[in-house]
């Protein structure tokens, strides 16, 4: 293992934390582990999102110059 991480948890996280190890009989360091695991693979969603309305222009295709109905 790399390097070790000394959180502090709001008490309904923790709470839930400790719920899910004795439920599936999971070290809560793999829980976090795999937590953390899940988030890094959806950041490039989360960077995407951060831009959602942030473009400027038409906030409609209809309006725009060849585009709009008759």
């Amino acid at each position: 293992m790399g390097k070790t991480l000394t959180v502090r948890l709001p008490r309904d996280l923790a709470e839930w934390l400790e719920r899910t190890a004795a439920e599936t009989g999971v070290s809560r360091g793999r829980i976090v582990r795999a937590e953390l695991e899940q988030a890094k693979k959806h950041r490039s969603r989360q960077v995407f999102m951060r831009l959602a309305g942030r473009v400027n222009g038409s906030r409609t295709l209809s309006s725009r110059k060849g585009f709009s109905r008759p």
